[in-house]
């Protein structure tokens, strides 16, 4: 038997619960727990010494399988590099089993090597953190660790999903001997069932009496992945039922004609009336944050008379402050059931009409088209190299059946306001839990090693060097393709108005900085190539998305004090639509 029998069994149940996935930085106190994943024939590990970048690889692991990544360090400060990673799945309610190890408590602060205080270190940012003991001998200490290991794996599988933690005190030797075996199980699962939220019928009529009761209804889509079902119905409830359906790029609302998708341009007007003839009496919202600003603002100046939010958990938010009703229902089983209901009921009472205020979509919609063209209009101009442009450009060279990872900042709102045709058919992703820059490029290594579609990193300057260590280990894919936008600064500080402002802009907020992506690229094995012109981009991008035995990085290098001007330039351009 194996001296740390234990970490054998808590692998082995990881497994029986279907976990196989698993993320490791190197250590010493954490090579047992190395070693019982490593050797688990049905577990798949993939090594990254950076933590603070493995944690958002594994980030990117979990978005994709939608199951619990487990991810491993050592002691020490360590643990609180995977912070980060550790917040945005928190916040994006993304399930992940960190696992650490640790020296046991009696040698914290008695001047002993990668020793600091590991109990709850990640605080509120884990939906909750355990702890087993370092020693075994009484069959109490290995009943708690088996129930503890079952309960946190459970809690990591439930709505709302997330991170949990397991700190893991480990006592010398840290290394098997020769005639040391590995046996993984028995173990005892203690099984956890779902439970399917359900609303009683006395509750379903009277959402139905408010939902037939208010004229002018409006359907929000916040952060989500690409559901074809969810699509499905509520472009039915849009065609059919005349209802305006909104969602960011990040929603996964593609551009078809009938999902509102530039709520930024249209709804960035002072007029009052106009504003209130927006206003919804029935806002239904589903999914998490939305990017658009003008979007939260208008709601939350003109808020609607009832706000249902659709969740399959109770956890509460109200973005818009104007929620009156949390609906604890899976979003696509809940707008299926209420097209259902109410389509049979007016087919039993002979009612054909739709909703009482019909010209309400068409507004919405009509705004939309007008807003679509002039984004297109404005962007279309090849006079000034200039980093929306070149975005535009990006966006329609983009392979079909691809994914798109933005980085936050400025790319992830260039992004958003061009939009993705459905035609396209690209899923996107965005780190918008935290909306940090950190780990953006390491989610989409993440992703990359899970996916066999071409994944493409959008990513700016400094969100690319501040991350770059995604790209410093053996794993990145060929199918990964990364475009840096250079402007050499953070060049979003010189767009929003607050610091734009200040004579300390160049020094304390753009961070400049001159330096280019290649040497990255090359000591990854990276095909690379930089552009700095329209013409230098149209002869590129046939060739970075072709399929290649190596991944590829972009370079797109642009002047930022440009980028300023012609975004500045835009906004006037929405000024001039909004007051006509």
């Amino acid at each position: 038997m194996a001296i740390h029998q234990h970490l054998l069994h808590l692998v082995e149940l990881c497994v029986r619960k279907g976990i196989r996935q698993a993320v490791i930085s190197p250590g010493s106190r954490s090579a047992p727990l190395t070693l019982a994943l490593a050797r688990h024939p049905e577990i798949t590990t993939r090594v990254v010494a950076d933590e603070r970048s493995a944690g958002f690889i594994a980030v990117g692991i979990a978005q994709q399988i939608r199951q619990p990544v487990i991810v491993v360090c050592t002691s020490g400060s360590a643990v609180y590099n995977l912070a980060p990673a550790v917040a945005e799945a928190y916040f994006q309610e993304i399930p992940l089993l960190v696992l650490t190890a640790d020296r046991p408590k009696e040698w914290t602060h008695q001047l002993d090597g990668q020793t600091i205080y590991q109990t709850d270190i990640f605080g509120k940012h884990v939906k909750q953190s355990f702890e087993l003991p370092a020693d075994y001998v009484h069959p109490d200490a290995r009943w708690f660790a088996e129930r503890v290991s079952n309960e946190a794996i459970n809690l990591a599988r439930t709505e709302p999903r997330g991170p949990v933690h397991i700190n893991l005190p480990l006592r010398e030797p840290l290394y098997p001997t020769a005639d040391e075996t590995f046996e993984f199980g028995p173990v005892r699962v203690i099984e956890q069932l779902s439970a399917t939220p359900a609303l009683s019928p006395e509750t379903w009529h009277r959402l139905q009496d408010e939902w037939e009761s208010a004229e002018r209804k409006l359907i929000a889509v916040g952060q989500g992945p690409h559901d074809p079902a969810l699509l499905a119905i509520l472009k039915k409830i849009s065609e059919e039922w005349r209802i305006p359906v909104v969602g960011d790029v990040i929603s996964n609302l593609p551009r078809n004609g009938e999902f509102i998708t530039q709520p930024d341009v249209f709804l960035n007007v002072s007029d009052t009336k106009i504003r209130e003839e927006r206003r919804p009496d029935l806002l239904i919202t589903c999914g998490q944050s939305f990017i658009s600003k003008q979007f939260k603002l208008f709601l939350r100046s003109y808020p609607p008379r009832q706000h249902w939010q659709i969740q399959p958990h109770t956890r509460l938010a109200d973005p818009f402050q104007s929620l009156t009703r949390l609906i604890p229902y899976e979003p696509t089983a809940f707008f299926e059931k209420l097209f259902s209901d109410i389509d049979y009921q007016r087919f039993v009472s002979n009612d054909d009409e739709t909703d009482s205020d019909n010209s309400f979509q068409e507004k919405w919609q009509t705004l939309d088209r007008k807003a679509t063209r002039l984004v297109k209009r404005f962007l279309i101009e090849e006079t000034v190299f200039h980093e929306w442009a070149v975005v535009q450009r990006l966006l329609d060279a983009l392979p079909t059946d691809s994914q798109l990872h933005v980085a936050n900042s400025m790319p992830v709102r260039y992004v958003n306001l061009s939009g993705l045709d459905e035609n396209q058919r690209v899923e996107v992703f965005a780190n918008r839990g935290t909306s940090g820059i950190d780990g953006c490029l390491s989610t989409a290594v993440g992703a990359a090693l899970t996916t066999l579609k071409t994944v493409t990193a959008l990513i700016g300057d400094v969100a690319f060097f501040y991350d770059r260590n995604a790209l410093w280990n053996n794993l990145v894919p060929n199918n990964l393709r990364v475009i840096v936008l250079n402007n050499h600064g953070g060049n979003i500080f010189r767009i929003i108005d607050g610091p734009s402002r200040q004579p300390e802009l160049d020094a304390y907020f753009e961070t400049s900085q001159p330096l280019s992506a290649e040497n990255t690229a090359k000591d990854a094995g990276m095909i690379y190539r930089k552009v700095t012109s329209y013409s230098e981009l149209k002869a590129a991008l046939p060739d970075f998305f072709t399929e290649s035995d190596r991944p590829k990085l972009l370079e797109i290098e642009t002047d930022r004090r440009t980028n300023a001007e012609q975004f500045s330039r835009y906004k006037h351009w929405v000024q001039e639509f909004n007051s006509n």
